[in-house]
């Protein structure tokens, strides 16, 4: 297994308000980890699993990482006023075309209904319209994930598909279009 601390990828740092996003650092997985093992925290992702170990997170991390374009991948999102790691964002080249970006994003319950979701999602969107060249946003949410649903609208993406999945699971995903 290689090392985070070997691999060559560009620190990207994404300022808010009260937020830094950056690349993962090795030393960030221990408060990650905790994150990831809390069932409140992981009940509205695919998987749903909330009992990782240190391993397959890093691992995770590097197979996401590896092999996207510049500037897609998964990310820390850090408080800037206490340097507290509050989750993690993502920009997914779910579609296979570099133009279309999905985001993601996962917040420690301890720092949700607090804004934080929607200073991530509007910095992601602007950085991947601005920076990226990228023309659509998606996002992908179970349907009673209220609290994913209103921030999509709240940043200006609009619904475009209801289905179900295979577990019979409602979801919705949204869209926002970069402005010409």
């Amino acid at each position: 297994m290689k090392s985070i601390k070997n691999q060559k990828i560009k620190m990207i740092r994404i300022e808010t308000n009260r937020l830094i996003i950056r690349d993962v650092e090795a030393s960030d997985f221990d408060r990650l980890l905790l994150i990831y093992n809390k069932k409140e925290n992981m009940q509205f992702i695919s998987s749903g699993r909330y009992d990782w170990n240190k391993t397959e997170l890093i691992e995770k991390y590097q197979k996401i990482n590896k092999d996207y374009a510049k500037g897609s991948g998964i990310f820390v999102a850090e408080e800037k006023k206490t340097k507290t790691i509050i989750g993690e964002a993502g920009l997914f080249n779910s579609y296979n075309d570099p133009k279309i970006l999905e985001v993601g994003y996962i917040i420690d319950i301890t720092f949700q209904k607090k804004g934080f979701g929607s200073e991530i999602c509007t910095a992601l969107i602007h950085y991947s319209f601005t920076e990226l060249g990228v023309k659509e946003i998606i996002a992908r949410m179970y349907a009673n994930n209220k609290a994913s649903v209103h921030l999509s609208e709240k940043v200006g993406m609009n619904r475009i598909t209801t289905g179900y999945t295979s577990d019979l699971k409602a979801y919705y995903v949204y869209s926002i279009k970069k402005e010409k």
